[in-house]
């Protein structure tokens, strides 16, 4: 049954005859111009164009020869999709889907439409009859779907901005932070030619964006606290990802995170109950000259000391999955699970190590330099007014815990040393006193341009 025929309670009239005889008259068009998916390929071009009207008169074409074929209806929405046309989505694609004929492809991606146009009760009712496929591989998405519909009915009846003059609802809106160097890097760009690698001829352009966080509890009232031991997950663990591409020769990373920015009141960070959707791929696509060759999303759940990340590669060009990471673990093997993981990745992207006066290595213990990574974007993120420092969650003992593997490597001492550095300014507590750092005369010129 589709979409509207499910709205309206009832199914359509099927026509008199098997084949109307304009419908005929269309296919045989689209079979003397080269086929469906030749003209798919044209339809694509013409958006990567900025011509959308001559896309959309080709995929008109299209669905009305060939409307009933799963892959013209998946590959036309993720087109869509992916140029940030998700209006177009629900105009050309919800009157004509069917859930058992078209699968549950097409079905994401026109709820992914509904969301990104803020339509709670459409994106409901699609995820209705994606529950109904009865698909257990889909479960989990499907949930972290539901739980951004309850966010978007939490939104729309929260109140009224107590000193605004109308009845128009303030709502919150979440802006990109993009980070395109190591996080420990910045405050030393005086010695940019001594620890970063070169940049040089055509890089691929990858992003690895902020976990979503599925069935996370009270995630609204938690924005609005200093960041806990999961949200700093989700931000440390792309940031881990983006510092070791930008150590390989190929690779252009950044590392994307979300900013709630709240009109009138303070900024905090945003969490996001469900992995990010096309307008926040989009955006983030848009924000950035050049675009993306790739992008990493993923979600992040944990439950009575149980971790379990998922990571997904979506190339852009395309807009399709290309692959997926996994890790599970506990406490204690968290750092064997985290390596692993990272060295799934690389394998999977061919890294290869760049050439550097510092030469990258996976640190020792996975876990607490992602610690020390989300620390580091807090404290460089508050230096900038960008965050309260409300925001920061025990300043002093993240410095602490820095100051402690500080001699473990140069990156761990360069860390350090910029942490300290943002402290100083920051928070009112005394500096750590005595502390050990790696031996190097990287380090040592790195003390020396901070002051320290």
């Amino acid at each position: 049954m589709g979409f509207f025929d499910r709205l309206a309670g009832k199914k359509l009239t099927p026509p008199a005859t098997p084949a109307a005889t304009p419908q005929a008259e269309v296919a045989a068009a689209t079979a003397a111009a080269g086929g469906v998916l030749p003209r798919l390929t044209l339809a694509r071009e013409k958006l990567d164009a900025k011509d959308l009207p001559a896309a959309l008169s080709i995929y008109e074409e299209v669905l009305a020869a060939s409307g009933d074929r799963a892959d013209v209806l998946v590959t036309i929405s993720g087109d869509l999709g992916s140029s940030g046309h998700v209006g177009e989505i629900i105009e050309l694609i919800a009157p004509r889907y069917d859930a058992d004929l078209h699968g549950p492809a097409t079905g994401l991606n026109l709820l992914q439409a509904y969301l990104a146009t803020r339509n709670a009760d459409a994106a409901q009712h699609v995820l209705d009859i994606l529950f109904g496929l009865n698909r257990p591989e889909l479960e989990e998405r499907l949930h972290g779907f539901s739980n951004a519909i309850a966010e978007l009915i939490h939104d729309r009846h929260s109140p009224l901005d107590p000193g605004a003059t109308s009845n128009i609802p303030v709502v919150p809106k979440i802006g990109l932070i993009t980070i395109s160097k190591p996080i420990w890097f910045y405050g030393l760009e005086p010695l940019a030619a001594q620890l970063l690698p070169p940049k040089e001829g055509r890089l691929r352009r990858i992003a690895f964006v902020q976990l979503a966080l599925p069935g996370y509890a009270e995630i609204s009232a938690a924005m609005q606290k200093p960041e806990d031991e999961l949200g700093r997950l989700t931000r440390g663990l792309p940031l881990w990802l983006a510092e070791t591409f930008y150590f390989s020769a190929a690779y252009a990373p950044v590392a994307a995170v979300g900013i709630m920015k709240r009109p009138g009141g303070d900024d905090h960070y945003a969490l996001f109950a469900s992995e990010w959707t096309t307008e926040n791929l989009q955006q983030l696509i848009d924000a950035n000259e050049g675009g993306f060759d790739y992008i990493v999303t993923g979600a992040l759940r944990a439950m009575a000391g149980d971790y379990e990340v998922l990571l997904r590669l979506w190339e852009v060009k395309k807009f399709r999955e290309r692959k997926t990471f996994s890790a599970r673990w506990t406490p204690a093997t968290a750092d064997a699970a985290l390596a692993q993981l990272q060295g799934e990745v690389r394998a999977f992207m061919e890294w290869s190590p760049a050439s550097a006066a510092l030469a990258y290595s996976p640190p020792v213990q996975p876990s607490t330099w992602l610690g020390t990574l989300g620390a580091s974007l807090s404290l460089f993120l508050a230096e900038k007014t960008i965050l309260p420092k409300t925001q920061l969650a025990a300043p002093a003992e993240s410095l602490a815990h820095a100051a402690h593997r500080a001699a473990t490597s140069e990156m761990a001492a360069l860390a350090f040393l910029t942490m300290n550095a943002r402290a100083a300014k920051l928070i009112d507590s005394p500096a750590p006193v005595g502390v050990a750092l790696a031996a190097s005369p990287l380090v040592t010129q790195a003390r020396q341009a901070l002051g320290l």
